[in-house]
């Protein structure tokens, strides 16, 4: 997937940050954009995967409950 994204095309935007962030940043020869990008991919991975238990949390809970009852599936046959 990274390949894709990177292939994206771009779009030029206007931030405001902190100013003693940015003149580190500039001083370290930290890329701007693409830290931002990189941190915007784990905060949207964080996201996605929050909604994902959120909308799945009925299913989750229905199912640990299951196996709390009757124990795993298939759990007879388990060789460890």
């Amino acid at each position: 997937m990274s390949s894709v994204v990177a292939k994206a095309p771009k779009r030029a935007t206007n931030l405001t940050i902190r100013e003693d962030l940015l003149r580190e940043a500039r001083a370290a020869g930290i890329n701007l954009s693409q830290t931002l990008e990189v941190a915007l991919e784990a905060a949207l991975r964080e996201a996605r995967a929050a909604q994902w238990r959120q909308d799945n949390a009925e299913a989750i809970a229905a199912y640990n409950h299951l196996v709390e009852s009757e124990g795993l599936p298939l759990e007879e046959w388990r060789m460890f």
